[in-house]
């Protein structure tokens, strides 16, 4: 089986979808795996670190997409991304399946088999695969750093031999890492 991940359309995003420690277990399991060349560079992997694992460097993404059995990637694909995949293939990424009919159209007339990753339950049997709450726990983490790069006052009280500083309140609402 040939496994491939694209370099991710959108300047915006630095994620990639396979690092290098997660495609050394593939190859070790006797996967073929190639990346596009530059896929990790925003995440902090350069493609010799895929190389030292076994990964194959490919620079051509539409012969990447068209040989590929199954694709990984963190963004939805483009209309004409779904064009370069081989019927039959398996796409992995977030799909966002409610709000992009013509994408979910568009891959089903392709006879292509996709996983959103946002639909995938959060159950425990689903964890290793629960890729919206790693995301919610990353965001909900940052989110407490902004917040308090806004406040007029310091998150917890200090004692010091120069005063004491009383401590902010703050009022979270939801669940999880910051609420």
């Amino acid at each position: 089986m040939q496994i491939a991940v694209p370099s991710e359309s959108l300047p915006s995003e630095r994620r990639v979808a396979l690092i290098p420690d997660a495609a050394k277990k593939l190859v070790r399991a006797g996967l073929d795996v190639h990346i596009e060349s530059g896929a990790g560079l925003r995440s902090g992997y350069a493609d010799a670190d895929y190389e030292a694992v076994g990964v194959h460097i490919q620079n051509d993404q539409t012969a990447l997409l068209a040989s590929a059995d199954l694709v990984l990637r963190v963004r939805k694909p483009s209309l004409d991304d779904v064009a370069k995949l081989k019927s039959g293939a398996i796409h992995v990424s977030y799909l966002d399946p409610y709000n992009e009919a013509g994408l979910v159209d568009a891959l089903a007339a392709a006879n292509i088999t996709a996983i959103s990753m946002e639909m995938i339950p959060r159950t425990t049997r689903a964890q290793k695969m629960d890729a919206l709450s790693s995301q919610a726990n990353l965001a909900g983490y940052v989110m407490v750093i902004l917040a308090a790069q806004q406040l007029d006052r310091i998150l917890p009280m200090m004692m010091t031999p120069a005063g004491t500083l009383s401590p902010a309140r703050v009022f979270v609402i939801g669940a999880g890492v910051a609420g």
